[in-house]
């Protein structure tokens, strides 16, 4: 009886989380936000289709004489340090500094941020330009808080989502940002406040640039509501778990379930919104 009692007490918060979702996911589906990404070559095929399954618009334009012009205009930025170079770092930074001045949210993926002496200090920097969400797994976040280089698996993460949350509380705390740590469950924090999107499978983790992915798409979902960031950031983090488990239903393994996560994050309808979106407050 208590645990069915626990239930009901949280059933309004799952069905505001769901509401908010799915009125999320319409709004971009609508307005089809233009959001810039300046993101790694492992991950820009993927991450432009997830954007234009989702509704959005993706614009994959890194040329620095670029910028200036291109970048005030759009509605979200994407930034992704994957495969950072000497050459794309300048770039970064400046897109960074217009997409703030003009009032634009933007969102930082600081890939590894704990590998190299010279990534780290790269997320550093970045991190320093406020960016409006921070999204990486738990070694990256714990590497940032820290500034420290820390033994990795490359891209990998070696920590779960959960042992990261004073990390991603401290990081909030200190840049201003939304900090969202992907993992079996991805945790959302401002500092104070902690959600949980629960949603998602474990063979997501065997297709290389879903997280990056999904860091863009949390790009298109602030970029339509900057008055509630976390709330855009922790439903874009389930939606996508959502098309990840209607793709799994469909899979035969990693290569057919990309495929099947594009198509059902395009034909993700209001029901299976409300029946599958899992978020919960976790403080």
């Amino acid at each position: 009886m208590e645990s069915k009692s626990n239930y009901k007490e949280e059933e309004p918060e799952a069905t505001m989380w769901s509401q908010k979702a799915w009125a999320l996911l319409s709004t971009v589906r609508s307005q089809s936000p233009l959001i810039q990404c300046i993101t790694n070559f492992v991950s820009m095929d993927l991450m432009a289709n997830t954007l234009l399954s989702a509704g959005a618009s993706p614009a994959m334009l890194h040329t620095l004489e670029e910028l200036t012009d291109f970048t005030p205009q759009v509605h979200a930025l994407c930034v992704n340090v994957g495969t950072l170079s000497t050459g794309w770092l300048p770039a970064m930074k400046l897109a960074a500094e217009l997409a703030h001045k003009s009032g634009k949210p933007w969102v930082l993926d600081p890939v590894a941020a704990g590998a190299s002496g010279f990534r780290l200090k790269a997320c550093l920097e970045l991190v320093e330009l406020k960016p409006t969400v921070i999204r990486g797994n738990g070694s990256e976040i714990i590497a940032l808080a820290k500034a420290s280089v820390e033994p990795t698996k490359g891209v990998d993460s070696s920590h779960k989502s959960t042992d990261a949350i004073e990390s991603a509380k401290s990081l909030a705390q200190a840049s201003g940002a939304i900090v969202a740590v992907s993992g079996a469950v991805d945790i959302v924090t401002d500092g104070n406040r902690v959600v949980g999107a629960h949603n998602g499978v474990a063979m997501m983790t065997k297709i290389t640039a879903t997280g990056c992915s999904v860091t863009a798409l949390i790009a298109a979902f602030v970029s339509v509501d900057q008055s509630h960031v976390l709330e855009a950031t922790a439903s874009a983090l389930s939606v996508f778990g959502i098309a990840g488990e209607m793709g799994m239903k469909m899979a035969n393994g990693p290569a057919s379930l990309r495929m099947h996560l594009i198509d059902s994050l395009y034909g993700i309808d209001e029901a299976c919104v409300l029946s599958h979106a899992k978020i919960t407050s976790l403080s």
